[in-house]
């Protein structure tokens, strides 16, 4: 269960600090979806900023499990807010996305509260 735990990590924190690179440096994919949310540009620095916290959080939670559970949390939270705005202007076709990076949070938090 600890292998997983620490595979599944890894993943995770590549796979959401890659969506935090994206968006801090504004490609098209993640950009255009925020400006069709109504999401204010002031916002996307510190959501992009929020996003690696977290992947980092995950990664220095194999050392200090109580920053990884609270990173997962803060993922998990912050996933869940993306799919809300989703839902809020009825972009159903870009609602899995944010699950797609909710989903390995989830798992990593399974995972080292199981370990």
């Amino acid at each position: 269960m600890e292998t997983a735990y620490y595979i599944v990590g890894v993943i995770a924190a590549l796979w959401i600090g890659f969506s935090s690179f994206s968006l801090l440096s504004r490609k098209s994919f993640v950009v255009e979806p925020l400006i069709e949310y109504g999401v204010p540009q002031a916002w996307w620095n510190l959501l992009g900023i929020a996003k690696g916290a977290g992947a980092l959080g995950l990664i220095v939670g194999f050392v200090i499990p109580a920053i990884g559970i609270a990173a997962a949390i803060g993922l998990i939270l912050y996933f869940a807010g993306a799919v809300g705005a989703t839902l809020r202007v009825g972009s159903y076709k870009t609602t899995p996305f944010p699950l797609l990076y909710m989903a390995p949070a989830i798992a990593t938090l399974v995972l080292q509260l199981a370990a």
